[in-house]
């Protein structure tokens, strides 16, 4: 029955590779833990109660934290809801299990003053490949408010003739157009004139972000890069692509961005996943309130 819902899940659904391969896993740790495979896997004997039990078991490992935990609860949901809509089970055991609470981290962003001098450095155009992309990578991730995976499958036919915008694929295949400014569109026309210079594409690869062998790059040599540049720019903390987005999120919205609008360039499904950015506004807000007002500079 796996194989046929994962199908389902890439072929109907349009889930991303990504994500259709922790479904997979999810549900594999579940057989695991009930001693059987996919092939003698009876979900009519799955109950409720034997649910409770599983979560019980992954809480006490201790492995996994609430939102993990959450996810494969997802994942088994999902499973047993298209069973239902088959007639395989007679109804979803999984429907019937709350989510563990979580607690609520604010995304990590870099603050303005530290980014304008990255993109700065980035901004500057340079004849060596690795560093052109490298800064391409970043001003990409920034500008755009692109995830990961978003970024790594840019096709150079995605942008519009002039290069003032860009056609994303995101999440379930959908597609959202975003702006391209001014000082980006020239760092990707010099990036493309440098690899058509140096023969770095020389193939019928159609990737905008390359190897020096002129094939589509990794994920994990993005995060690599990403995580290399933000350290060299002096960021702290958590340096990764998705707190790029986070960036780009949290500075449109400072900036006076309407929440709508920030939605439709993140490409988020709801409003609510984009709120989360007020809460990192209101800290920035609260962080000035108590730097500037006389009565917390002046004392109680």
């Amino acid at each position: 029955m796996l194989p046929d819902f994962i199908q389902y899940l890439a072929a109907e659904r349009r889930y991303s590779p990504l994500t259709v391969r922790n479904y997979s896993h999810d549900i594999e740790q579940f057989y695991a833990w009930l001693g059987t495979d996919d092939e003698h896997f009876d979900p009519r004997g799955v109950t409720a109660e034997r649910a409770r039990e599983w979560i019980l078991h992954l809480s006490e490992q201790g492995r996994l934290g609430a939102a993990s935990i959450n996810r494969e609860v997802s994942s088994m949901r999902s499973y047993f809801k298209w069973m239902l809509r088959r007639g395989i089970v007679e109804q979803n055991v999984f429907q019937r299990i709350h989510a563990l609470k979580t607690s609520r981290r604010l995304p990590a962003f870099v603050p303005e003053s530290r980014m304008a001098g990255i993109v700065g450095e980035c901004e500057f155009d340079s004849e060596r490949f690795t560093t052109e992309r490298n800064s391409l990578i970043v001003l990409l991730l920034y500008a755009c408010g692109l995830r990961l995976a978003e970024l790594v499958g840019i096709d150079r036919t995605d942008f519009s003739e002039d290069y003032t915008s860009l056609r994303v694929r995101g999440k379930g295949d959908k597609e959202r157009i975003v702006p391209v400014m001014e000082f980006l569109r020239e760092k990707i026309l010099h990036y493309l004139e440098l690899i058509k210079r140096q023969n770095i594409c020389n193939s019928s690869e159609k990737a905008l972000i390359l190897t020096q062998k002129g094939k589509r790059i990794s994920r994990s040599v993005v995060y690599r890069v990403v995580r290399e540049e933000l350290a060299r720019g002096g960021v702290q903390g958590k340096r990764s692509p998705h707190v790029l987005r986070h960036t780009f999120a949290t500075h449109l919205l400072n900036g006076g961005a309407d929440m709508r609008e920030i939605q439709e360039l993140l490409g988020h499904a709801s409003l609510q996943a984009t709120q989360v950015y007020t809460h990192n506004s209101i800290a920035r807000l609260r962080e000035v309130y108590n730097k500037a007002h006389p009565r917390e500079k002046g004392g109680k």
